[in-house]
């Protein structure tokens, strides 16, 4: 293919047709200028949106589950910007009821902030969980049994879930779009290709999906995100007594990590150069070694 350079076609052209030749090189001058170029975290939160927008489309009954930790709080802001400001779908927080006050307080006040359906649903005592499962992660077993009682209750046929591949290997398995059977469970050995972002968006009967809006985000990029979005953040991800909590989740199994970053800049430098995991705070990641992928396949978040 011939490509014009500046001394071509419109600046040949004959002198009788002054107005039309203006027109032609302002054409073609405006075709030579490149489209700008998106940045990282524009491109992240495009396809993160494309997503949200296609599960909407395509499911019936759809839910964001809402943790209230700092994935799922970008979660919530990318499903503002995809439909213009609202979420059209409940935000489900599967309650525990051992999270700290702070992420307590975070959920009365954003989730009236941003205006969000907010279902809370407990979950079933430590008895009905279980039993061979080690301590904490029999514990954190209560939120898969809570879970299925929310999908019994309300029927959801997909439940939008702020998990990331580089968060734990388990879920580096995940799909964007993926399958669970009948009673919740992943099938890890079974995940559907997913080429040039063509989603199955078909469950099974009685069936639901797990889509993973944010699955091909980072630590950093949440973090980058939210400090460019200027995302509101629970305050112990802030370093305090030289320590913070990289994930948060119920109380009697989350440990803070070693830490003087007290802004996001220096959550991010620090990010930089630790080779600690994410989770080493989360006592159910340091148990036996097939702890959380007994939690996965059994439907766990």
């Amino acid at each position: 293919m011939h490509l014009l350079d500046n001394t071509s076609a419109g600046d040949r052209l004959p002198p009788t047709g002054l107005n039309e030749a203006s027109s032609v090189r302002q054409i073609l001058a405006e075709a030579r200028v490149p489209a700008p170029s998106m940045d990282h975290l524009d491109e992240l939160e495009a396809q993160s949106i494309y997503i949200l927008r296609e599960a909407f489309a395509r499911l019936k009954k759809l839910a964001l589950l809402w943790s209230l930790g700092k994935d799922s709080n970008v979660m919530i802001w990318l499903a503002r910007k995809a439909f213009f400001g609202r979420v059209p779908f409940p935000a489900l927080h599967v309650d525990t009821g051992k999270k700290f006050p702070e992420m307590y307080a975070f959920r009365d006040c954003f989730g009236k902030e941003w205006g969000l359906d907010l279902r809370v649903e407990p979950c079933p005592p430590i008895d009905a969980v279980d039993p061979t499962l080690p301590p904490a992660a029999r514990s954190a077993a209560r939120k898969t049994e809570g879970l299925k009682l929310a999908l019994a209750k309300y029927g959801f046929d997909g439940l939008i879930a702020g998990i990331r591949r580089d968060e734990e290997a388990t879920r580096a398995k995940e799909r964007v779009f993926s399958p669970r059977g009948t009673e919740g469970g992943w099938d890890v050995r079974d995940q559907p290709p997913e080429f040039w972002d063509q989603f199955n968006a078909s469950p099974p009967p009685g069936a639901h999906l797990r889509i993973h809006p944010i699955l091909h985000w980072t630590e950093a990029d949440i973090w980058a995100y939210t400090k460019r979005e200027n995302i509101p953040i629970i305050p112990l991800y802030l370093a305090k007594d030289g320590k913070r909590y990289r994930s948060l989740g119920d109380q009697d199994i989350t440990n803070p990590v070693a830490s003087t970053a007290s802004n996001i800049e220096e959550i991010l430098i620090e990010l930089n150069g630790t080779k600690v995991p994410e989770r080493a705070g989360r006592a159910l990641d340091h148990e036996t070694e097939d702890a959380f992928e007994r939690l996965r396949v059994a439907g766990y978040l």
